[in-house]
């Protein structure tokens, strides 16, 4: 099929290449001149393991390009819209503005008989109002067909999704039409076994949403579970997994930590608390309120955590962050944890110093107040705590003697969980987790919490 993606952020980009490998004509329409040319040069503006190989491949067999023009995409049978949808400047709702202007601008070059069908996440009553832009061409199909790829992970999830699915009109014949449309683009994976599901517009709105919102309330679930866990010596690694050998549960996102951050969990679960306030629907409003919560909160618990670990006082200390982007195998630095925390430290008079395989350069530019380092044994190298809060490989796996012999005190806060703190403890270091690393005392009848004294300095400063 000829087809057009219409916007070549990280979605676009992903989406406009998986289908050229798919054995498609596409091109990606972006208003972006700059980005355009790096994508038509076959290298991705952000990382994403597998895509520059991907992008490649599509251009040199002529199935791929990429245009600023929207003209180019006149001839296409089918148009995927994969613009940002960001949380607005001035609510918790999502920002339409820019899948309002990609419709209008494309609205003069479709073809008859071409379908339009929106990839990105939007609140419900969003087709709706697109389709009053578009209802000047009766003869334009509407879908909506939600993405669920992950970063790190993108090329795969989009070539191997674990479903399909497609929002379409209620009028059986228009249904239908969009159901050929999209069963002709994805023909390789259906045939491959993928699960297809065939849905009204508002579920394929919602279910994007829904679906961040669950994982958001596992992963602030078990962070909560982690300060009980502090509170009472129970360790939360334990815990969860022992959790999640029920099949009810799973073990999936029971992993405590840092919390969740990114382009995507943050403003999705806010958007859906801004729909089920403007429908009156308090209980998702305030579940939402709550699972946000929770998942903030653990930025400022590490940061308490800092504090102690450095004696009660971060100013003057020379810390060491692991971990720029807000997740491993992605350079995303949006609303990332890691970074959150880095400021905090700062801002209490620590002297910080980033380090990150992928995200330095975007740190850097949103950042420049804190100090990067792009070699992690040079970030390392006199450091009085170092913190892993972006849970690299290269991180988890880093050998604690090594480590040891460059930094100016052994001490580890993993906010990530991420290490294993007995092979770490055993090369000298004090190893903290959230969730892990008080000890409660049986012995003690008060019931006090045991923090683990600060190791002094080579200069007796405590």
């Amino acid at each position: 099929m000829r087809i057009s993606v219409i916007g070549c952020g990280y979605l676009g980009a992903v989406h406009a290449a998986t289908l050229a490998s798919m054995g498609h004509s596409v091109v990606g329409i972006d208003v972006d001149a700059a980005k355009v040319e790096q994508l038509g040069r076959g290298a991705a503006p952000f990382f994403e393991p597998g895509l520059d190989e991907l992008l490649r491949d599509g251009i040199a067999t002529g199935r791929l390009s990429f245009s600023t023009d929207f003209a180019d995409a006149a001839r296409a049978q089918l148009h995927f819209l994969c613009v940002g949808t960001p949380q607005s400047k001035t609510s918790d709702g999502a920002d339409l503005s820019y899948l309002v202007a990609a419709t209008v601008a494309l609205l003069p070059h479709l073809a008859a008989r071409s379908a339009v069908v929106g990839k990105s996440t939007v609140p419900v009553g969003t087709v709706d109002m697109l389709g009053g832009l578009l209802s000047a061409r009766p003869d334009v199909l509407l879908g909506w067909n939600p993405e669920f790829l992950r970063q790190g992970t993108a090329v795969k999830d989009t070539l191997v999704p674990d479903r399909l699915v497609y929002g379409v009109p209620g009028d059986g014949h228009t249904g239908a039409a969009v159901t050929a449309a999209l069963d002709a683009v994805y023909e390789p994976l259906l045939a491959a076994g993928i699960p297809r599901l065939v849905c009204n517009f508002a579920t394929a709105e919602l279910i994007k949403s829904a679906s961040n919102a669950y994982l958001a309330t596992k992963l602030s679930f078990i962070n909560a579970m982690a300060e009980l866990c502090d509170a009472t010596g129970a360790d939360v690694k334990q815990l969860g997994a022992a959790m999640g050998f029920d099949p009810r549960i799973g073990g999936r996102y029971l992993h405590a930590g840092l919390g969740f951050g990114g382009g995507c969990l943050p403003k999705d679960i806010r958007s859906l608390r801004v729909q089920a306030a403007r429908l009156g629907v308090d209980s998702v409003d305030q579940w939402m309120a709550v699972v946000d919560s929770i998942n903030q909160d653990q930025r400022s618990r590490t940061v308490g955590l800092a504090r102690e670990l450095c004696g009660g006082q971060l100013g003057g200390r020379r810390v060491t962050v692991l971990g720029a982007a807000f997740k491993p195998d992605t350079d995303d630095i949006r609303d990332s944890p890691a970074l959150a925390v880095a400021l905090q430290l700062a801002s209490a008079g620590a002297h910080v110093t980033v380090t990150d395989p992928a995200a330095i350069n975007n740190a850097w530019l949103r950042y420049p107040q804190l100090r990067f380092e792009p070699s992690t044994s040079a970030a390392l190298e006199g450091a009085e705590l170092v913190l892993l809060l972006t849970e690299w490989e290269e991180y988890a796996s880093l050998r604690p003697a090594v480590a040891g012999a460059l930094v100016r005190r052994r001490t580890l806060l993993d906010a990530r969980n991420a290490v294993d703190a007995g092979a770490w403890e055993a090369a000298g270091w004090t190893v903290r987790g959230l969730g892990r690393g008080r000890a409660f005392n049986p012995s003690d009848s008060a019931g006090h919490q045991l923090v683990p004294a600060a190791q002094p300095l080579a200069d007796g400063t405590p």
